[in-house]
C-alpha cells in the first residue's frame, strides 16, 4: 500500500490578517445589531419609547467588538475555538 502525502501550501500573512479582519468585523457587526436588538426591546417595555436604549445598546456592541479586535490583533498566538489536532511521534521500538 503506498501512503499518499497531501502537501498544503505555507499560511500565508496576509491571508491571516485577511482572515482576522474578516472575524473582526462579521464578529463586531453581529454585536452591534444585537445590541441595538436589545435596546428596541428594551426601549418599547421599559423606557416608553426612548431612543437612548438603542444608541446604548449599538454603544455596548461597538465597544465589545473593537475589544475583541484588538484582543485578536495583539495576542495572536491564542486560539479561536478552533479545535487543533496534534500527532504525536510515533515511538519506535
Amino acid at each position: 500500500m503506498s501512503e499518499e502525502k497531501t502537501v498544503k501550501a505555507p499560511l500565508r500573512s496576509e491571508d491571516e490578517l485577511g482572515r482576522k479582519w474578516d472575524r473582526c468585523l462579521s464578529d463586531t457587526g453581529i454585536k452591534i445589531a444585537s445590541g441595538i436588538g436589545l435596546g428596541i426591546v428594551f426601549s418599547v417595555i421599559f423606557f416608553r419609547r426612548r431612543p437612548w436604549p438603542v444608541a446604548f445598546g449599538a454603544g455596548v456592541g461597538l465597544g465589545m467588538g473593537y475589544a475583541n479586535c484588538q484582543h485578536d490583533f495583539v495576542h495572536p498566538q491564542l486560539f479561536h475555538g478552533h479545535l487543533k489536532k496534534v500527532e504525536r511521534p510515533k515511538e519506535s521500538q
